[in-house]
């Protein structure tokens, strides 16, 4: 990935990017094909997964059989080349003194999150645009899906998204021919599905950003970048390099064949390829710079690799450095102007994070046993998945929480990592041809469920500056503050009960002690490293921080392009939205380029 040192930037650039994830590549991809002039300043170093993947090494080629260290705590093989839960000289402190506290996940590399992410690409529907309306709580966004579906529907086609209709409820369908074809069910997954019509619960194939074939590279491009034939070609020219998934390896290690969705390989090739992006890496943003008139003209940042405060300079300035980072950015952007840090005079910047509600179950499926060897690999992930399906119930008040939750399936013969496939408790005091034949035959034969639900924004879940303590650099950390209501560990005990259920209907056995509350089951917050919020979008500049194109009410060149401004979390992963919000900022920005208003 061709990166620039401080030394040759612009003078000045038409727009600067803090971020090279989901919306900071979907911005550079968008602004730079319609002509703007940008550069992108990434926290960690370069990375590019055609040279630097470990696609086919096996797990005892690891030290210590490739399982998980803190400084790879999703283990050894994982993408995530720098970053994790902690990062060293750049700490983050807990307001929270009992269980509940945030776990702050932070990618240091070219692409972040994008690289190790689960991939699964689900819409918000109608109803997580207007959760307040619906059931009075939280807050409605100030657009809704009929703005945003646009801008999915293009999102879907660049990046490559299989999967199928449902035409279930809050569940929104993708138009004809944008869905690639889904791959097969696992073993796991059809007997879940199998299950699922007894008890009433949907499982269909979920949507994943994986090319199961090839991109036609002949006509999304018209269709992206109509009346522009020079994108239409750089785009075209992208897509001819990525392969079909070969069903191999999982997609956490990143893919050198881009048969998956990363930014590294997705957004920022073509982008660069306009000839009008620069990257500066190792860029450790502290703050948005402003003129006199309180306007945003720049970014001042560390050089990691020197220590030393650089800058760059631009007439309109995009956050996109993940939500819990932008919030830091903001407020250290102090002035005299911006007295609360820079776009908060309505005091909501920090307020209303969100993570997702995540716990899980599995089970021992005896009809799993002793299956015959096949590629359980598939798509590195996730085949067949169960969206909500009670929200008539829920409307009526039968459930003790408003939101919902969707199911990810897992399970079968994985590629064994660093210890062994089968529970220890099934292969207890065995050894030589005993312990072979109970491996072979209970290998495989465990699926796990796990909930992914909506967290309600409330008051007691934010991020501010601490007081005292500091980065490396002297830059003021964040500190936490984290709750979760009974909506979310009420949810969390109903999918415990669901999975009981489900597992017991296909003739397993429950593994495990079933919770007594929702504390026992419920990951903490932060942990499934879907934090979003902390400067949401509304109708109004006393409540929100930015309007409904992601743009700060107090500085109209100021944008806020990941998952700050999500006025909700819905149950649906949050990456897909993050890139269609951003497209639709993107355009809005060259608009107002136009007319000479940035």
């Amino acid at each position: 990935m061709p990166i620039i040192p401080i030394s040759q930037a612009k003078a000045k650039y038409d727009v600067a990017i803090v971020g090279s994830g989901a919306g900071g590549g979907q911005m550079a991809y968008t602004l730079t094909l319609a002509g703007l002039k940008c550069v992108m300043l990434e926290a960690g170093r370069s990375y590019d997964p055609a040279t630097e993947t470990p696609m086919f090494n096996r797990p005892d080629q690891a030290p210590l059989g490739g399982t998980s260290t803190p400084d790879k705590p999703l283990g050894f093989w994982d993408s995530t080349i720098d970053g994790g839960w902690e990062v060293p000289g750049e700490p983050y402190t807990q307001d929270s003194k009992n269980e509940q506290q945030f776990t702050w996940w932070r990618a240091r590399m070219m692409g972040g999150r994008t690289n190790h992410w689960g991939r699964i690409s689900l819409r918000n529907g109608p109803y997580d645009f207007k959760p307040y309306s619906r059931d009075g709580l939280g807050f409605d966004w100030p657009i809704s899906y009929e703005e945003v579906e646009p801008y999915y529907n293009k999102v879907e086609m660049l990046i490559g998204v299989f999967g199928t209709n449902t035409g279930l409820e809050n569940t929104p369908d993708s138009p004809p021919g944008v869905l690639l074809p889904p791959p097969k069910g696992r073993a796991g997954d059809l007997l879940t599905q199998k299950a699922g019509r007894k008890l009433g619960v949907p499982v269909s194939p979920i949507h994943r950003a994986v090319l199961t074939r090839p991109l036609d590279a002949d006509t999304i491009p018209a269709k992206l970048h109509p009346n522009n034939l020079w994108a239409q070609k750089i785009v075209g020219d992208s897509m001819r390099r990525r392969a079909a998934c070969f069903w191999a390896t999982p997609c956490g290690r990143g893919c050198s064949i881009g048969a998956n969705y990363q930014s590294t390989t997705v957004h920022l090739p073509p982008a660069l390829a306009t000839g009008n992006l620069d990257i500066i890496a190792d860029a450790h943003a502290r703050e948005v710079s402003t003129d006199k008139n309180g306007k945003a003209n720049g970014v001042l940042f560390i050089d990691k690799t020197t220590g030393k405060e650089e800058r760059v300079n631009a007439s309109a300035v995009v956050l996109a450095a993940s939500s819990g980072e932008s919030v830091r950015i903001l407020l250290n952007s102090k002035s005299a102007r911006h007295p609360d840090g820079i776009a908060n005079s309505s005091g909501k910047v920090g307020k209303y994070i969100m993570d997702t509600v995540g716990s899980s179950l599995s089970g021992q499926i005896p009809a799993m046993e002793n299956l015959p060897p096949q590629n359980d690999d598939g798509a590195g992930g996730s085949h067949f998945y169960s969206p909500w399906w009670l929200y008539k119930e829920q409307l009526a008040g039968k459930l003790d929480f408003a939101r919902g939750y969707h199911i990810e399936i897992g399970g079968g013969r994985k590629m064994p990592g660093g210890n062994s496939p089968v529970p220890s408790d099934y292969t207890k005091g065995l050894y030589g041809s005993k312990l072979k034949e109970e491996a072979r035959r209970y290998y495989g034969s465990f699926v796990g469920l796990a909930c992914r639900g909506e967290m309600i924004p409330n008051e007691n879940s934010f991020a501010e500056l601490d007081p005292s303590v500091k980065d490396k650099w002297g830059v003021p950390v964040l500190r936490w503050h984290w709750k979760w209501t009974d909506h979310e560990l009420n949810m969390a005990m109903h999918a415990e009960r669901t999975f009981a259920e489900i597992i017991e209907t296909m003739g397993g056995k429950v593994r495990g002690t079933p919770a007594k509350t929702g504390y026992d089951i419920i990951r903490a917050g932060g942990n499934v490293k879907h934090e979003v919020g902390g400067a949401r979008m509304g109708d109004s500049p006393k409540d929100s921080v930015c309007n409904k194109w992601s743009q700060t009410w107090e500085v109209d060149n100021l944008f806020l392009c990941d998952a700050a401004p999500f006025v909700s979390n819905a149950d649906k992963n949050p990456t897909l939205s993050i890139m269609a919000l951003s497209w639709r900022c993107a355009d809005h920005i060259i608009e107002r380029a136009k007319q000479g208003n940035i």
